[in-house]
């Protein structure tokens, strides 16, 4: 696992910001090479530390119109099971194990409370090592873009 530096940090902010910003942008905002800042991506791709590049959806002009986060208690020594079993339902946006009063840290994201009703009643609720389920409805979400450098 390699460190990072203030230049890694910087060039990790900018595709934070815009993962489509080209290697030439990138090096001229953090003042290198393009081949240097090349390498740097390159290396931390390689290295797991980015894991992809991704768009930020607007999930309700994209028909989700409903978001929540479903906590989830399973049965002990259940985790595995149930997160490939959570991986296949539709909506899911992020999976978390965590500790604390629920085991189980679900975001998903529906095109109505119709369908998010049907995603939790019937189906995260009819896997047999989930024991029980809590639905926090979203209102309103803002993410965190990582400042300007």
């Amino acid at each position: 696992m390699s460190r990072l530096d203030r230049v890694d940090r910087s060039i990790l902010r900018l595709l934070q910001q815009d993962g489509r910003a080209s290697i030439r942008s990138v090096a001229e905002r953090v003042h290198v090479s393009r081949a240097n800042a090349y390498a740097r991506i390159s290396r931390m791709v390689e290295d797991g530390i980015i894991r992809g590049f991704t768009a930020r959806v607007d999930h309700e002009r994209a028909g989700q119109g409903a978001t929540a986060y479903i906590t989830l208690k399973i049965v002990q020594n259940s985790w595995r099971t149930v997160r490939e079993q959570l991986l296949q339902l539709p909506g899911v946006a992020h999976i978390a194990l965590v500790g604390g009063d629920f085991d189980v840290l679900l975001l998903v994201h529906t095109a109505d409370n119709r369908s998010l009703r049907e995603l939790v009643l019937n189906r995260i609720q009819s896997v047999p090592q989930i024991l029980s389920t809590q639905t926090m409805l979203v209102f309103e979400e803002t993410d965190q873009v990582p400042p300007d450098l």
